[in-house]
Order: C-alpha cells, then structure tokens, then sequence
C-alpha cells in the first residue's frame, strides 16, 4: 500500500511558520505562486537543493529561480547590476518577472548549473511572501511538479503529482496567472526576453523607454518547435510543459481536415478557440472537446489545468488550435509549442 499523500495546509500564521522551519531544516515546502506552484528548497543548504533535484526528477545542470521577499535582498544574491534591471524591478516586483543576473558569491552552484548567473524573482502572491518573509532567505523554487510535466496551478495538482516527497504543501487556490514567469537576461547590459510570460515585450519596453536588445541564438525553429536558446534557464528546454498524452498543434484549417477524417471509435481530446459546431457537423463527437477562451490572460489562466484534466481522460491524443501569433498570445503559444516539440 503506498503512503498516503502530503495534505495540503492553509494559510494561518502557525502553517507559515511551520512550513518556514521545515525549510529551514532542510525540507521541502510547495508553495503558490501568482504564476504557477513551486517546490521550495532553502537556496543555500546543499543537501536541500540535492533532495529537491532528486525529487523533481530534474538534471543538475538545469538552472532553478530564487524566490526572495523584497528586492532589498537583491544585492545579496547578485552583483553587478545593470541599471535597467533595476528599473525592472521597480516595474514589475512584486511579479511575474524573472531576472537573470550574474550571482553573488552566497550563490551555489547547485541553484545555478555552474553558470556564473541565477535567476531571482520576488512573487506576487501574499502566501509566498509571508512564507519568504518569515523564512528569511532565499528559497529555490522550480514548478512543484515532476521535471518536463505540466505545472501545477492548484494545491491538489501538487499533491497529485508530488505524493509523499514534498513535506508539506501550502494551499493558496488556484494562481491567478497559470503560465511561469517571463524571463530577462542581459548582455553588456542590455536585456532580452528569454521566456515570455505575462509580462509582455513591449511593457518591458515601455518600462525601460527602449528596446530590447536581439539575441541571435534566439531563432524559431520549424514545425511546432519553441524558439532555442543557448543559455540555460529554467523552462527553456524545447519539450517542457508536456501532458503524457501526445500533443499536437494545428492551425485551424488544419484541425478541420484532421477532424473531418476521425473515426467513430476515435479518442481525442481537443482544445480549440471555438466551439464544436464551428468546426464539424452536428454529428460529430470526439473523445472531449474544450473550447478555451480567446482572451490571452483567461487562456492561460486555464491552460495547464485544462491539459491536466484532458490528460486524465486516458485519449489516444490530444489536438490543438494554434493560438494567435501577436505579442499578447506569445506566453500561451510557447508552452503550447514546447508541450508539443518532439526532438
């Protein structure tokens, strides 16, 4: 019989500070964020980073985010800052803003992958504040979820997928943003997108009154590839967010042939910007159609929870709608494209 499954708790002062000494002691405390629930590990204590990379299931050398209380512990995890990061800061923490800094020499490598960068941010969410605020470092948090999976967007997703591994898990609901946060490196001082996020190109622009530098190792790839990166960030892979039924993306002409040629005993999940009848005849049925919603934010919001339960339904696959190809879809369609990559 297999142990029973951590509880999530609540949010009162007495969970706070328990889940804070659990840290403190080495353990692991899931935990939401505005953007996704992470798996938290105190970002200075070897054994505890060891034990969250075990339990992910994810490689050493892939990078993890430090979650901070205030941008005031900036200077202690990272030195030479570059102006504009600092002008990020003031935008847009607390937020769903990822920034990638050269590290300070408090830093592990373990965090870091052996680069001489880290990525920190400082959530929007009251839970994880008061949880970093009463921890009082830093906490080293992927998504609270096995490596390469879809993120958790709920308490029980982390439950469902984390078991007995996590020590202990904080409900906060469900987040409120649903996809990971956007990503800003620097080079020379100047900064580009990584990964997008809520936080579009052009508020960072807005923000910094200029635009971002291009970075030429950036490139889209063919097919339903995400676009590459040279750098190691966290969830930057080209399969990443990925729902273990095959997934695969189609514009919608394309949907509609692949539908017309679906077969009665035919098992398919389908998620699409309109509903059935917009796209086959009254007869048709399918496994499971969703239609999702055509705002970005409320899109997103939806995506992982969406996949999860599609995901559960045992199909044969899953069939997507592309998403529009302006700025405000990029988040939604990078983790579509990466749900989908097959390498």
């Amino acid at each position: 019989m297999s142990p029973a499954p951590t509880q999530p708790l609540g949010s009162s002062q007495l969970e706070l500070e328990s889940a804070a000494q659990c840290l403190k002691a080495g353990g692991l405390v899931a935990f939401p964020t505005e953007t996704v629930y992470g798996l938290g590990a105190d970002a200075e204590n070897p054994e505890a980073l060891a034990k969250l990379y075990a339990v992910k299931g994810r490689p050493t050398h892939h990078p993890v985010i430090v979650h901070l209380a205030s941008v005031e512990q900036l200077s202690q995890w990272a030195v030479d800052i570059p102006e504009a990061a600092l002008v990020l800061t003031k935008a847009f923490w607390p937020g769903p803003l990822t920034l990638i800094l050269k590290r300070s020499s408090r830093v592990p490598d373990a965090v870091t992958g052996g680069q001489d960068t880290v990525g920190i941010r400082v959530p929007d969410h009251p839970l994880a504040l008061a949880l970093l605020q009463s921890f009082g470092g830093g906490v080293a948090a992927p998504s609270a979820n096995r490596f390469g999976r879809l993120s958790p967007t709920t308490a029980q997703h982390v439950q469902q997928d984390l078991g007995e591994d996590v020590d202990a898990i904080l409900d906060g609901g469900p987040c409120q943003v649903g996809v990971e946060s956007t990503i800003v490196a620097f080079r020379e001082g100047q900064p580009f997108i990584l990964r997008p996020g809520l936080i579009t190109e052009e508020q960072i622009q807005q923000a910094l009154q200029a635009v971002l530098a291009p970075f030429e190792s950036r490139q889209p790839n063919s097919g339903n590839a995400p676009m590459s990166t040279v750098s190691r960030a966290p969830g930057t892979l080209a399969s990443h967010y990925a729902p273990r039924t095959p997934l695969r993306l189609f514009s919608r002409p394309e949907l509609q042939a692949q539908l017309a040629g679906l077969q009665p005993q035919d098992r398919v999940g389908v998620m699409a910007l309109s509903d059935a009848s917009a796209l086959v005849s009254p007869a048709f049925s399918c496994g499971k159609w969703v239609k999702m919603p055509n705002k970005p934010e409320e899109y997103a919001r939806r995506l992982y929870a969406t996949l999860r339960e599609l995901d559960a339904l045992g199909l044969s696959c899953l069939w997507v709608e592309r998403v529009p190809s302006d700025a405000q879809w990029a988040a939604v369609a990078d983790r579509l494209a990466r749900a989908a990559f097959v390498g």
